[in-house]
């Protein structure tokens, strides 16, 4: 944003300054990653600077190591499922809410986001005993649900969200021509709300896939996910291969929020040529 041709010269200060702490504190937040990112094409085993040679030996590591490979199919596996239910209960959740005539709207969203707010650590320790108490520990199943329920609000928010501007009209429009429920679901409801619900299943899956404190607490090693690979690699033994999956997640991440980024200006248009 320009400066204002009539601001003061204090003002055209502050406006220099405010970029200029606004810079700071975003280099601030992005200096980790930038020092991690070089240190995966380090051709020694050691976390140093200067770099004495470039090279890919640590992403090698990755893609041909069986615990890493086992790991990331494992987390791409909890991650998939996980997206689809959450994606799917999320949605209709979102719906529900939608009404403006639903009793208890206000709790009913408050113990839906609930898992956003309570520290996940106290969320796995209630997991943990209530699995140990159903038979659902070690199990990829009980990783799913807990995980499942986790993503399920970043769903419910995106997809409210996007509900919040819906013409309510084209429903009833829909069923005077004789639709049914069903059909006017996929053929009017979903074609406006899809940014909404990729958005939210893409904030599912990142949440899932990049989760830790669940799983050390759930998974068995044979449900060992890449993140808890990497935090058992940090404690038992450091290794540069970390710096090169971390590298990965911070692509992946990048193309994610992009991802949504479009997806919401998209929805935005949308929005603007309904109105």
């Amino acid at each position: 944003m320009a400066v204002a041709p009539y601001a003061t010269p204090i003002e055209r200060a502050w406006h220099y300054i405010f970029r200029a702490i606004c810079a700071l504190v975003l280099l601030f937040l992005i200096a980790p990653i930038l020092v991690i990112m070089p240190l995966s094409f380090n051709s020694e085993p050691y976390f140093t600077y200067p770099l004495p040679a470039f090279s890919l030996r640590w992403y090698e590591d990755f893609f041909t190591s069986d615990r890493w490979q086992i790991a990331l199919k494992n987390s791409i596996f909890v991650a998939c499922a996980t997206t689809a239910l959450a994606t799917a209960l999320g949605t209709v959740a979102a719906l529900g809410l939608s009404r403006a005539n639903l009793p208890l709207r206000g709790l009913i969203m408050g113990l839906l986001i609930s898992p956003m707010v309570v520290p996940v650590v106290i969320t796995a320790v209630g997991l943990y005993f209530f699995y140990s108490s159903v038979g659902l520990n070690n199990s990829y199943i009980g990783l799913i649900l807990a995980h499942t329920a986790l993503a399920t609000p970043f769903v419910v928010i995106t997809v409210t969200a996007t509900l919040t501007g819906f013409d309510t009209s084209l429903m009833r429009a829909s069923a005077s021509l004789g639709a049914p429920p069903a059909t006017t679901f996929f053929k009017v409801i979903m074609p406006l709300i899809l940014p909404g619900v990729i958005s939210g299943a893409l904030f599912a899956f990142v949440t899932s896939f990049d989760e830790v404190v669940v799983v050390l607490f759930l998974a068995s090693p044979e449900q060992r996910t890449l993140p808890k690979q990497m935090f058992s690699g940090i404690r038992e033994q450091i290794s540069p291969t970390i710096t090169a999956a971390a590298t990965l997640l911070i692509l992946f991440s990048v193309i994610m929020l992009t991802t949504v980024e479009l997806l919401r200006r998209r929805s935005e248009r949308l929005r603007g040529i309904r109105g």
